[in-house]
């Protein structure tokens, strides 16, 4: 799926959307080392768990994550952006170091959160 094909199975791929945060498709405990190489501080997960069979929990990605220096952050989203998932990914933003991984199934989610806080800052 564009543009998150994986070319390789160790080559994780994401999408830029500025120097602070950028979008990926699920991504897999094994891969967090990955993440944490491409120079990211921290990772915000928008897909609740058990959306789909064999997905990893995150709670399997978080461990993962706090071994390789990540800090890891949960905002579920199913369906429309709610604003209690706002109000979290605002205080994430603030509170995280940066640049930030945001993903979910296709990355779209953790993307439109990430867009709907920085249309709202201006």
């Amino acid at each position: 799926m564009w543009p998150f094909r994986r070319t390789s199975e160790s080559t994780m791929n994401f999408r830029r959307i500025d120097a602070d945060f950028a979008i990926a498709g699920q991504i897999q405990p094994d891969e967090l080392r990955s993440v944490a190489d491409a120079g990211f501080q921290a990772i915000i997960c928008a897909r609740p768990d058990d959306e789909e069979m064999g997905q990893p929990s995150f709670r399997q990605i978080a461990e993962e994550a706090r071994k390789v220096g990540l800090t890891a952050v949960h905002i579920p989203v199913s369906g429309q952006l709610t604003e209690g998932a706002l109000i979290r990914m605002e205080q994430a933003l603030e509170d995280l170091p940066r640049p930030i991984l945001g993903y979910c199934r296709s990355g779209a989610r953790a993307g439109s959160l990430y867009g709907a806080i920085m249309r709202a800052a201006g």
